[in-house]
């Protein structure tokens, strides 16, 4: 994968960050035209010739080392080396757009510490949406050798073996090496390519439960959706008249968990595709302050991340919608109303069959409602009243990438309820043996 600080995918950050694709760097010119300003300017400039935050008005000759030490402060457990190896990736490819100003000899080292597969010591806790300071921070000590750098638990994934990368940061490299927030939009595009897989393998799974349900495809019929036309509803439906143009109903309304799958489920389409596309500007963005274009540092607010949070908020909350009539259709499955089945489509009579299943959906369904509980009506004040305001996109990432685990297994649940329901199942040449084959699979643990 060829990063050149323009284009870089969701999709690309996950396959990098679980080691599926090495990256090499396309050029160093932006990065080194910064870097050639930065070292021509004159005058002050915050974070260089400065203190940062309330100290922004001190003189500080020569501080940049020092800042580091002081900001490499973070707090909790150390956070999966996937989480570690997806900032690194966003942090190299933003490097390459240019307007850091960082010594550009930089960026082959971070280009060959991700395909090692070694990864920063980075702890949980420490940003609030204004910038990953800790989490940078700790990534330049690494690199200076003042913090090991973590081997890779599955080296086979990666390069073989070599010294652990070292860079000697110049003092005025360190501001603009941490002025980013390449760990909240690691967190974020590990979320939303996640998420996006589990919201496509839902379809097959619905498909799965309205064939054993006997449920009715005409909502989704080609005047009915013309009728609204929202783009992940009608992407939703065509796909589902697809799996189900063999199928016919026994019921002339079904329940919402079926009859308005389309709306439901398209409306957490959306979202998903509006969230990836806002984390993609930031992934390819000079989000530096001070920027440096031109002959020029600009002071500036690039790196505050309301766009990432409001779009993260959005998506969490979607997400609770469609795993709510996930397990509308699971409850169905245990009714012999609707499968013909014993109760719980148990064995015999009496037995608890998979009852069981609906309260491990639930339970599931309980954590994605606390999750998706928004951040941005948050902010805090600090440094002196100095930052007065923050975006919280930080915990909207944490939160999105925790939705994976529940919103699978609440598929999952379902999954295993309507493969046991569809007896018979379909024929080999039938579309909806494929999505049986495909829900099967994709719902196992991922990689990204």
């Amino acid at each position: 994968m060829r990063l050149d600080g323009s284009g870089l995918t969701c999709a690309q950050v996950s396959a990098a960050a679980y080691g599926r694709a090495p990256v090499s760097i396309d050029s160093l010119d932006r990065a080194r035209t910064a870097w050639r300003t930065a070292r021509s300017l004159s005058g002050a400039v915050y974070g260089q010739t400065t203190g940062v935050g309330a100290n922004k008005d001190v003189d500080v000759a020569a501080g940049g080392l020092a800042l580091l030490r002081s900001h490499a402060g973070g707090a909790g457990p150390v956070v999966e080396e996937v989480r570690a190896r997806a900032m690194l990736v966003v942090r190299l490819n933003q490097l390459l757009a240019g307007g850091s100003g960082v010594d550009p000899r930089l960026l082959p080292v971070l280009a060959d510490t991700i395909n090692s597969g070694r990864t920063p010591p980075i702890r949980r806790y420490g940003a609030i949406g204004t910038g990953d300071l800790t989490a940078l921070a700790t990534t330049a000590l690494c690199l200076l050798g003042e913090v090991p750098w973590r081997a890779p638990s599955s080296p086979s994934a990666f390069a073989p073996p070599a010294a652990e990368p070292r860079f000697a940061l110049a003092s005025g490299d360190a501001l603009p090496f941490i002025s980013s927030g390449a760990a909240t939009l690691g967190d974020a595009a590990l979320a939303c390519h996640s998420l996006g897989h589990l919201l496509d393998v839902a379809v097959d799974v619905a498909a799965l439960s309205f064939v054993a349900t006997g449920a009715s495809a005409e909502p989704f019929a080609g005047a009915v959706q013309e009728a609204r036309p929202h783009p992940g509803q009608a992407v939703t439906a065509a796909r589902l008249r697809g799996l189900l143009s063999r199928e016919h109903a026994t019921r002339i309304q079904d329940p919402y968990g079926y009859r308005a799958f389309a709306q439901v489920h398209g409306a957490a389409v959306d979202a998903r595709e509006r969230a990836d596309q806002v984390v993609a500007v930031d992934l390819n963005a000079a989000t530096e302050n001070p920027l440096i274009a031109g002959d020029l540092a600009w002071h500036n607010g690039n790196f505050h991340s309301a766009p990432i949070a409001l779009a993260l908020d959005a998506l969490r909350a979607a997400v609770v919608p469609t795993a709510q009539l996930s397990t509308a259709r699971l409850a169905t499955l245990m009714d012999p109303a609707y499968t013909g089945h014993l109760p719980f489509l148990a064995a015999t009579p009496g037995e608890s069959g998979v009852m069981i299943l609906e309260y491990i959906a639930q339970d599931a369904l309980a954590e994605l409602r606390h999750l998706a509980a928004p951040v941005t009506g948050a902010t805090a004040v600090i440094s002196r009243g100095t930052e007065d305001h923050a975006g919280f996109a930080t915990q909207a990432a944490r939160h999105a990438l925790r939705c994976v685990e529940p919103l699978e297994i609440i598929l999952a649940c379902e999954h295993v309820a309507s493969t046991r329901a569809l007896n018979p199942p379909p024929p080999p040449d039938h579309p909806l043996d494929e999505a049986l084959i495909q829900a099967r699979l994709r719902l196992r643990p991922q990689a990204g």
